[in-house]
């Protein structure tokens, strides 16, 4: 059984907009301290795109994703968004959910299979 299911990702033209969300087992969303948005681009090295506290909310941006993205987390669902506005053609990836049950929101052990985002000039 998958722990974490992302989905919403699709083909937008830049200014655009996409919402993923990442579906977590009861398990996973309870027992993870922090759960965050990763991507990573051909050639490229993985880059963590934003981190949310599951108790506290308190969330964490990259910079070049600061003001543009928004990452929001629902206990009822069990799932973690990101919103994703102004979409730039950097911003193409293969975007992952992650999960961390350590307090600093790092060692993430729990990973999505990924969504893929495509974004043209």
């Amino acid at each position: 059984q998958e722990q974490l299911v992302e989905s919403g990702g699709g083909s937008v033209q830049a200014g655009g907009s996409l919402r993923l969300s990442c579906a977590a087992s009861v398990y996973t969303y309870y027992s993870s301290n922090c759960m965050a948005w990763f991507r990573q681009a051909p050639g490229k090295e993985r880059e963590e795109v934003a981190s949310i506290y599951i108790g506290n909310g308190r969330t964490y941006y990259a910079d070049s994703v600061k003001e543009r993205f928004t990452i929001s987390r629902d206990h009822a669902k069990n799932t973690v968004d990101l919103q994703m506005n102004g979409l730039k053609p950097e911003d193409a990836a293969m975007y992952y959910c992650a999960a961390s049950p350590k307090r600093g929101c790092e060692d993430f052990d729990s990973w999505g299979q990924g969504t893929q985002v495509t974004v043209s000039s």
